[in-house]
């Protein structure tokens, strides 16, 4: 009995040795403009060489919808789009497997597309992981991002805080010359005064007239 269990668990630990995590990447959320094409990029991270057995699979999920809809897959080296579901017509694989790549476009969105989609990847033996999901939300215009909004007012109060600054430098510059100036106007009427006090503290000298 404990060569059984004993032979068991070394043939679990060989299985997990060889099977490691894998991590699928995609953005946290895309914006896309209505009528336009957007692409949807997956990727992902594995230990092992990239394998010629790669998969990936993407699905969808409407926004108010409980259950998610298979809409591609990715295996053998051959891409499989769904032929029914909202994306028919309308999806095309842009990625590169060997690049890890399993990016996806969508073209003509509208705004029945709003929803979540998830992407997987398995790169045997790396098996094991979450998929990653990003969510899509198509606008007339696309807004304004609040990252943008405050980078501006940040640039905005620094350009203030500099210009402020540098005013202020202006400013003491601006003094201190106008009190040099003074300054030195005062020191030239000084020494001109004591010039001519003492020209006209000269004493004379007396004229002798000698007689023969």
């Amino acid at each position: 009995m404990l060569s059984v269990l004993a032979l068991t668990s070394v043939v679990l630990l060989g299985i997990a040795s060889q099977c490691t995590a894998i991590s699928v990447y995609t953005n946290w959320e895309k914006h896309a403009l209505l009528g336009s094409d957007v692409r949807l990029s997956c990727s992902f991270f594995s230990w092992h060489w990239t394998s010629s057995e790669v998969t990936f699979s993407w699905s969808y999920r409407a926004d108010g919808a409980k259950e998610s809809i298979a809409i591609f897959h990715y295996t053998n080296g051959a891409p499989y789009i769904a032929t029914k579901g909202p994306f028919k017509d309308r999806l095309d694989f842009v990625g590169n497997p060997n690049r890890r790549d399993g990016s996806i476009m969508i073209r003509n969105v509208d705004f029945n597309d709003n929803g979540t989609f998830s992407c997987d990847a398995k790169n045997p033996p790396d098996i094991m992981g979450h998929p990653s999901n990003v969510r899509l939300l198509v606008f007339e215009k696309v807004p304004v991002q609040a990252g943008v909004i405050t980078g501006a007012i940040i640039g905005v109060v620094l350009g203030v805080l500099i210009l402020v600054v540098a005013i202020y430098y202006l400013m003491r510059f601006l003094v201190a010359r106008r009190v040099f100036s003074l300054s030195m106007s005062r020191h030239g009427k000084k020494g001109k005064g004591k010039e001519g006090s003492q020209q006209r503290q000269k004493p004379k000298v007396p004229l002798v007239f000698i007689s023969f």
